[in-house]
């Protein structure tokens, strides 16, 4: 026997007669059909609608709704502006250590970035683990460089 359109039919066995609820009791599903003696959810139509939990405040109300994922390991930096390092001489080479020396940052826990913020007229060589394209411009065009590090 070929298949085609015309020949397709389920297997054997795999559709079932529906259940005739409350055709008595011969038919398994007499009287109440399978809903118990009373209360709610015994009643004709739907009961309550999905997610009803009797009045309490349910679930899908009681949680915080989610507005993004935060993130796991989320990468932080001590930041610092270029204008506080135009406070620095001409020349010197600029660290994170070299700023807690200097007194421009106070407890740096995280690896330096340095920010465009503000004007630099000095010459530095700034090594620091991220800068921003404004940041890395004006050291370069004061005569700097800069260098990242891990």
């Amino acid at each position: 026997m070929s298949l085609s359109l015309q020949t397709l039919q389920p297997q054997k066995g795999a559709r079932r007669r529906k259940l005739r609820k409350g055709r008595g009791i011969a038919a398994g599903q007499g009287a109440s059909c399978g809903f118990g003696m009373r209360g709610q959810k015994s009643r004709s139509g739907r009961p309550t609608r999905p997610g009803f939990e009797g009045g309490q405040m349910p679930l899908y109300r009681r949680i915080p709704k989610l507005k993004h994922f935060t993130l796991v390991n989320p990468k932080e930096f001590t930041v610092l502006n270029v204008s506080k390092l135009s406070e620095l001489k001409a020349g010197s080479l600029v660290t994170r250590e070299s700023l807690v020396e200097a007194g421009l940052l106070t407890s740096p826990k995280h690896p330096l970035k340095v920010l465009g913020n503000g004007d630099l007229k000095v010459k530095l060589t700034v090594r620091a683990a991220a800068f921003t394209a404004s940041a890395r411009e004006k050291i370069e065009a004061a005569g700097g460089s800069c260098e990242l590090i891990d």
